[in-house]
Parts: C-alpha cells; structure tokens; sequence
C-alpha cells in the first residue's frame, strides 16, 4: 500500500513479462553481441573523449588563469594619478586581484628571470617604468579590462598577451562545438545499431505483437520487453567500456603523463566515478531511447 492506494502486481504477469525479456535478449545472439560491442566501443571512444577533452580544458583553464595584465605607467604619472588607478583596480568587480610594482622591484624581478644574463650593473638608472600587475576572475573580462584600463589617465601601456589570450580562447569555444558533435555522433551510432537489432526481434515476432493487439495488449505493456531488451545491451556495453576505461586510466594515462611532462596535464582531470556513472546513464538512455523508437514505428505500422 502506498499513500492509501493497494499496487497489486500480477505474478503470472511478471513472470510473461521477464520470460519475454529474456527470450528477446537471447534470441538473436549474434546481433546482440553486435549491439553490446558497438555500444561498449561507443561507450570507450566516448569516454575516453570526455577524459582528454577534460584533461585539455583544465590546461588551457589553467594557463588562463595565469595570465597577468601588466598596465605600465608613465615616466610623469603622479603619486594621485597612480592612486586613482590603484583605487579604480580596487573597486572593478572583475578584478580578483591587483598589486603595484614599483620599478625597483621589476628591475629585480628581471634581474631574476635573467639569472644574470643581463648586467644590471651596467645601468646607470633603472629604465623600467612602474606598473600594476592585475589577474581577473574570469578570463573572458581579460580583454575589456585591458582596454578600461588603457584609458586611465597616467597609464603609458597595457599588455597582457593579446594573442595568447584570443587563441586560447578561440580554442575552447572551438572544443566545445566539436565536443557536442562528437558526443552527438556517437551516441547516434550506437542507437542506429540497438534500434536495428530491436526492429529484427519485432520482426521476427510480428505475429505474435498482432495476436497480442488483437486480444486487448496496450502498446506500452507490448512495449516493455523489448525496452528492457535494449536497456540490458545498452548496460551491458557500457559496463564493458567503464571496465576498459578503469584499466586504461590506472595504466596508460600515467605513462602518459610520464612521457609529457611539459605538456603539465593533470593527474586527475574528472572524477572518475562520476564519469562511470555518466557513461552508464548514457548507455542505459541509448538503449531504452533506441528500443522505444523501434517498437513505436512498428506499433504505428
């Protein structure tokens, strides 16, 4: 009972409806097996996708957030000049952080990167002029900032690495868009070939689903074997493919980051539980999605 209301379920029923299941999923075998693998190759190309495209995005999200803008000031700025810049930085919500550089302490700053490649010595004064070094909390404000900044009175120069910036965010709008396709596409591949594999099991029972109707069998009580055929390979696949991902991730991603140290990826770009648990509902979701189209354009046949 539940919320006043008895659910009285059928045994005999139950029992038609899991011999249905399994007679459907054991029918065609070789088909079967055809729609398990496709799925779990589907599932594998898919994950592994993910993984990478993950690992990629939190690289260039990472060499984003490095970025520095850089506002040099002029030779002439005075100190009330130099304030309300620091004053207008302090106040901009897009600004996470803002620190002044005087040009003493960039001298010793290049005297650093240079490691003594340079003979500061030789100078007779300091040509660097002073600076703020500004970071944003979005890297997509990079650019406008840049250009408020350049107009502040007292401000000589704004860098920033203009075209670092505009590629590597060109490069993530680019991975997105072919991100959604290659997900769109291989979840097509995959329901193309349960949805196939159903439409032959409804074929081959056609007699049977027309003796059904004709007694009085709704379409959905018609309907559920064979969505649960297709749930079973679409689980079946993906657990396959989670299997081979788990093994790749515990022995190929580390050789790889081995091998490409200066590419600096991440150890553990996702959570991998969570992407298992993604990579399941999405092979649970092809299967059922695939089956219900099938049957249904048999049904209305």
């Amino acid at each position: 009972m539940r919320n006043g209301v008895t659910i009285i379920l059928d045994s005999g029923k139950v029992k038609f409806f899991l011999g249905e299941v399994l007679r459907n999923f054991t029918r065609n075998t070789g088909m079967q097996f055809t729609a398990i693998g496709t799925v779990a190759i589907t599932i594998v190309l898919l994950g592994a996708f993910l993984f990478v495209h993950a690992a990629l995005a939190r690289v260039g999200a990472r060499l984003l957030d490095e970025i520095e803008i850089s506002a040099y000031l002029r030779a002439d700025a005075t100190p009330s000049q130099t304030d309300a810049v620091a004053h207008f930085l302090a106040r901009d919500p897009r600004v996470s952080t803002v620190s002044f550089v005087p040009k003493k302490q960039g001298l010793a700053e290049l005297r650093d990167r240079t490691r003594g490649m340079i003979d500061t010595a030789l100078l007779t004064e300091n040509p660097l002029p002073d600076k703020f070094r500004i970071r944003v909390h979005r890297p997509q404000d990079v650019e406008a900032v840049a250009a408020t900044v350049r107009r502040l009175t007292g401000v000589d120069n704004v860098v920033y690495g203009q075209e670092i910036v505009a590629r590597l965010l060109a490069l993530g709008a680019v991975m997105r868009e072919v991100g959604v396709a290659v997900i769109v596409i291989f979840i097509a591949v995959a329901g193309i070939i349960i949805a196939n594999t159903i439409r032959l099991t409804v074929f081959a029972r056609r007699r049977e689903i027309g003796i059904m109707q004709l007694v009085g069998a709704t379409n959905t009580y018609i309907r559920l074997p064979f969505i649960c055929e297709g749930l079973l390979a679409g689980i079946a696949g993906s657990a396959i493919a989670i299997g081979v991902l788990a093994v790749a991730l515990r022995t190929l991603w580390p050789r790889l980051l081995e091998a490409l140290p200066w590419a600096s990826l991440p150890a553990v770009p996702v959570d991998a539980r969570l992407l298992g648990f993604e990579l399941l509902v999405a092979g649970s979701a092809i299967g059922i999605l695939a089956s219900w189209i099938s049957v249904g354009r048999h049904l209305r046949a």
